[in-house]
């Protein structure tokens, strides 16, 4: 039902948020096209502040969005529009979106409202990829919310021989990504977060709904993969992480 409606509404009016961006960047000639697939982004609430406003659910927005597109263009045949969309869970705009990014989850706030809106919209066939969150802390904050959402299902550890890391490309080989501030200090981790841990959520039908990648900065990755200074190992692996999720949330 979401693919369709991903489909259906790939060319909804623009969501622009121009003063909350964190990196801006140049809109896209074609940004208006007609496409069957849109980058959707999760904006949401801080944690413990309960409002929206500049804050984490922005982080690398929206360059990263519009620089993975480009790789997702050119990598896939699918056909997708060069700008992002914003989706948060107070209407009913993100059931148009079969797919859907959130970063910094580990200082989100999710109700039981809104919790109860993006259960409906995984049960529905929606997909959600998290990203940008490290150490105990912020997963304990992360969980926090996660349960409201998914009371019970249990968080697993994604093996590499499941589906999702076959999908397009093999990923059998992976390594923490981490963000360009990290990059030249001679570690990967930030915070305690020393080991990445590749982690999701499965329906009852066994479906993977969440896809959780914690103790990595995949978003910075895309963000910084045109800088000489970011290496080109980190950026080529989180294109192919994400990649391989939208793909696997399109068929399954």
């Amino acid at each position: 039902m979401l693919l369709l409606a991903g489909i259906v509404y790939g060319q909804r009016r623009f969501r622009s948020f121009y003063d909350e961006e964190d990196n801006p960047a140049p809109m896209p000639p074609d940004a208006k096209e007609n496409t069957e697939f849109v980058f959707a982004r999760l904006r949401y609430p801080s944690f413990r502040a309960g409002y929206y406003g500049r804050g984490s659910w922005s982080t690398d927005y929206p360059k990263a969005d519009r620089q993975f597109l480009q790789g997702l263009r050119r990598l896939t045949r699918l056909h997708s529009r060069s700008v992002e969309h914003v989706v948060d869970l107070d209407n009913e705009d993100i059931y148009n979106y079969p797919w859907i990014y959130a970063v910094e989850v580990g200082r989100w706030e999710i109700n039981e409202q809104r919790a109860k809106r993006l259960r409906d919209y995984l049960d529905r066939g929606g997909f959600l990829m998290v990203d940008d969150f490290h150490g105990t802390y912020e997963w304990d904050v992360f969980v926090d919310s996660l349960r409201r959402v998914y009371p019970d299902r249990p968080v697993v550890d994604l093996e590499s021989v499941e589906p999702i890391f076959h999908v397009l490309y093999d990923l059998d080989q992976r390594v923490q990504v981490p963000g360009i501030h990290i990059v030249g200090s001679g570690r990967t981790y930030e915070r305690d977060g020393v080991d990445p841990r590749w982690r999701g959520v499965y329906d009852e039908k066994g479906r993977l709904t969440v896809a959780i990648c914690h103790n990595m900065d995949l978003g910075d990755a895309w963000e910084w993969a045109d800088h000489p200074y970011y290496p080109e190992r980190f950026a080529s692996l989180a294109y192919r992480v994400a990649i391989n999720y939208i793909i696997y949330s399109m068929t399954h």
